[in-house]
């Protein structure tokens, strides 16, 4: 253990709390640290993330048991098999990812898993407990043994349902400070809005009082009070809980909003990144082998802040991403993805992406700003509407601006009027090239992966637009459409593999690897990765276009080694087509057409 790194510990603290109370919660803080968590480090140097990784994002809960159809009622009842010999939903998944899953996840985030009121999760009533609903610990450490665990560290809010925020509103001592609240005519008017509704909420005390209680997200969902610091060791202590379980990555939740001062933003505060670094240096002290991700979704140059100076997170969400994708596909054009991707950090000079596409909230619009035409962006959010696709969004001095696209990713770039289910599937799956092609962890949203469309039925009978992405489909349907090879469901699936198999053995996809984005026209996305230390290179070629595409191989190294291979100077793609070629080093050249 570095010493430096308690130093660090105990300065974030005084800029956090100042001198005397920094100090204080300082000493409270050492006697939390867990001197037995360590799983071998040294932290400098955690397991290095390589082209073997790839991560999973599913709900616990995603898969839905069979429902018994000759149910005399009709209602939809579970089988009458005895309850006890059912599997949990988290046993179920398992199960599923045993049977699907042939090596090419490493990482699995499961969504919340803790008790809720609302948000699909988000809305946390017990941070210890699993929701009964889902399965137990036992679940957990199961899947632990399989995958390297991600979980959620909602930090910015919690249930209203909470007995911390019951606590609170009964005025108790324990609870009284964890929560922000404000007179009823605060002046919001400074304040970056996420959403629409009113920023205050009022709840009734057991005292008869009303008090005003900041809810950034919903009235469901109340804001912690991180200027208490018995908030911030409270965390910290779930956060060692978490670890204890097997997270190897811990994504936090709506971080930026965290720390709030009047008459600022309440947005990336200075001392909401502090609390970042300050996670930093307790993995870095105790020398854990665990990645921070953190999740904001905001402009490109402000999400790249979290990682700070390498001292913040180890992972940063490419939000930037999705959306670029999206209008490449949309639109035909991949010039705005191009131009944006030639200005990213090269590998191992700044954070490494959590790269991703689709996830179980929307495609946001903010991170495109600046990066797309407005009026080029607009042709596309028009499209995906006219597709199924719906917007929600936030609040502005200006009055509300759209704020995320919500919709299944395969339905808002592969519609059926594409043509075949071969062609939508292709079309699908160039997306998703370029998201396991460029620098980075590759995230997949458990409905891309099994080629969910968009659940239409969904923001009907949940009442909010999200929804339209987050079915829990039965599982025997989803195995019986697997099964078929003539579905949807099993062309993706099928692509999904053959990508996944191919970046595992290919060195240069790995995140520290070189990149370089290549001159190409219109439709076409082209890049190369590599060398590895063995002197092998990858070109990546994708064509979003719905006519065939030309490209020209004209710099050294890696094309000429294509050309002495006989591959030629130019490639003729398919409309929508992904091509990647391997060449150099002991082996021989490999290609990937889909």
């Amino acid at each position: 253990m570095n010493e430096s790194h308690l130093k660090k510990i105990a300065d974030l603290l005084v800029f956090l709390y100042g001198r005397e109370q920094g100090a204080r919660t300082f000493k409270s803080l050492q006697r939390l640290i867990p001197r037995g968590l360590a799983r071998g480090g040294p932290a400098d140097h955690p397991e290095p993330l390589s082209e073997k990784d790839a991560c999973l994002i599913a709900y616990g809960d995603i898969l839905s048991l069979p429902f018994d159809e000759s149910s005399s009622n009709g209602n939809e009842a579970p089988r009458s098999s005895a309850a006890a010999s059912m599997p949990t939903a988290l046993a179920r998944l398992r199960e599923f990812l045993e049977h699907r899953d042939h090596g090419g996840f490493s990482y699995l985030h499961i969504l919340p898993f803790h008790p809720y009121s609302s948000d699909d999760g988000f809305s946390i009533i017990d941070y210890r407990e699993i929701d009964p609903r889902l399965g137990n610990w036992g679940d957990i450490a199961s899947l632990a043994q399989e995958y390297k665990l991600v979980f959620d560290l909602v930090l910015n809010h919690g249930s209203v349902q909470s007995p911390w925020f019951q606590s609170f509103l009964k005025n108790e001592q324990s609870h009284r400070d964890w929560y922000i609240t404000k007179p009823a005519d605060f002046d919001v008017s400074s304040v970056f809005r996420p959403r629409t509704q009113p920023l205050l909420t009022p709840f009734l005390r057991e005292d008869g009082t009303t008090v005003y209680v900041w809810t950034t997200f919903s009235a469901d969902q109340a804001d912690y009070n991180f200027a208490n610091p018995g908030v911030l060791l409270e965390f910290i202590k779930i956060f060692f809980e978490y670890v204890r379980h097997g997270a190897r990555m811990v994504r936090l939740d709506a971080v930026a909003y965290i720390w709030k001062e009047d008459g600022t933003s309440c947005i990336h505060h200075p001392k909401t990144h502090a609390i970042v670094k300050l996670l930093r240096a307790l993995i870095d002290y105790l020398e854990l082998d665990v990645l921070i991700l953190t999740e904001t979704n905001v402009p490109h140059e402000e999400n790249l802040s979290y990682y700070g100076k390498g001292d913040e997170a180890h992972l940063v969400y490419n939000f930037a991403l999705p959306p670029l994708v999206l209008h490449a596909a949309v639109s035909e054009d991949a010039g705005p993805l191009r131009d944006w991707a030639r200005t990213l950090p090269a590998p191992g000079e700044g954070p490494v992406f959590f790269n991703f596409l689709a996830s179980h909230d929307g495609v946001g619009v903010l991170p495109a700003k600046g990066l797309i035409d407005d009026r080029s962006f607009q042709k596309t959010l028009d499209t995906v509407l006219e597709r199924g696709s719906l917007l929600s969004y936030k609040d502005t001095k200006e009055g509300p601006v759209p704020y995320e696209i919500n919709c299944s990713y395969l339905s808002a770039v592969a519609p059926p009027s594409l043509g075949t289910v071969q062609e939508r599937a292709r079309a699908f799956l160039c997306c998703h090239a370029v998201l396991f092609a460029l620098a980075g962890l590759p995230a997949v949203y458990f409905h891309s992966w099994i080629g969910s469309e968009q659940w239409t039925e969904g923001p009907r009978l949940y009442g909010y637009r999200r929804a339209i992405n987050r079915e829990k489909p039965y599982i025997d349907q989803v195995e019986k459409a697997l099964g078929d090879e003539h579905s949807l469901r099993a062309d993706v699936y099928a692509g999904f593999e053959k990508m996944l198999a191919f970046r595992r053995n290919e060195g240069p996809f790995a995140p520290e690897a070189p990149q370089k984005i290549l001159p190409a026209g219109g439709p076409v996305f082209a890049l190369v990765r590599g060398p590895d230390r063995g002197g092998r290179y990858v070109l990546c070629l994708q064509n979003f276009g719905s006519r065939p595409e030309t490209c020209r191989l004209d710099e050294a190294p890696a094309f000429e080694m294509l050309v002495r291979g006989g591959m030629g100077r130019e490639i003729l793609l398919s409309p929508r087509e992904t091509r990647w070629i391997g060449c150099g080093g002991s082996r021989n050249i490999s290609v990937l057409r889909i």
